[in-house]
């Protein structure tokens, strides 16, 4: 997993509540186990019309917001059912960073595992934020893990909270698997004594 220490990019403004994770990636992309090949599904029903051709009003088709490396979302984003894919999508689409006032916990915790911050705020500052997105080419903003600010275009800052467990995790790219193989030497270590102790086991 990258570690995701500081991040700038532009942020979309996406005016949804309970944006769901099959609206964030539609059930017929899940016949995939890869991680890669997936942001050209994300938000498909939103983002394409019925003959194929891009959806023009929808934001990440927008000529601004078409590299966005931050979502800025409305309430409970990522409720639904608890496709891994959703956060496979947005990383591979090239979104590292989601700010709202609440999600889903099963996506919440995905997106820990897989490189793809979600951020809390409160319902006033995610306001601000997404008046901030709202700017266009100018709507860039920088996410400071370390120091937990959001920096806006103008120069504020928004602090956030993060759990500190999960913080280190991401500072230094450590998913479940990552976090085992730090254990490598002590495992291989107890495996040897094992053989040596129990050699018909």
């Amino acid at each position: 997993m990258d570690k995701f220490t500081k991040l700038t990019g532009v942020a979309a403004p996406m005016k949804i509540r309970n944006i769901d994770t099959d609206m964030i990636i539609p059930k017929q992309y899940l016949k995939t186990i890869k991680r890669t090949g997936l942001g050209t599904g994300l938000f498909s029903e939103l983002r394409f019309n019925e003959d194929g051709s891009e959806n023009p009003d929808f934001v990440l088709n927008q000529p601004a917001y078409r590299n966005a490396k931050i979502i800025v979302a409305e309430d409970n984003f990522g409720c639904g059912s608890s496709r891994e894919h959703a956060p496979w999508a947005l990383l591979d689409f090239g979104v590292r960073c989601i700010i709202s006032t609440s999600f889903a916990d099963i996506f919440f915790n995905n997106c820990f595992q897989n490189g793809v911050l979600p951020i809390r705020v409160s319902r006033e500052d995610l306001d601000k934020l997404m008046e901030d997105a709202e700017r266009g080419a100018n709507a860039t903003m920088t996410i400071d893990l370390e120091a937990q600010e959001i920096h806006g275009p103008d120069g504020g800052v928004v602090k956030f909270d993060i759990d500190a467990f999960r913080k280190h995790c991401m500072l230094n790219g450590l998913d479940d698997i990552g976090l085992t193989m730090q254990k490598d030497s002590g495992i291989s270590s107890y495996e040897g004594n094992l053989a040596n102790s129990r050699p018909w086991a």
